[in-house]
């Protein structure tokens, strides 16, 4: 699970299943498209957003170890 800001709304955090990212695109705003189907926009970069996934990942992967 990885914390984000819904765009325009600083106060407004939810968090998101990083499983459930298909893809990430920047147009210029962060929109990512999850598996459903259904769009997020977010006030984050697509390099932060890739970064707190990546983040989100190794801390599954060390804890298996």
């Amino acid at each position: 699970m990885i914390k984000l800001t819904r765009f325009k709304s600083q106060d407004d955090d939810f968090v998101l299943n990083a499983e459930l990212i298909e893809t990430i695109d920047e147009t210029p705003d962060t929109v990512i498209t999850l598996t459903n189907g259904k769009k997020l926009i977010v006030a984050e970069s697509m390099d932060e957003v890739v970064r707190k996934v990546m983040d989100y990942r190794r801390a599954i992967f060390r804890s298996i170890r």
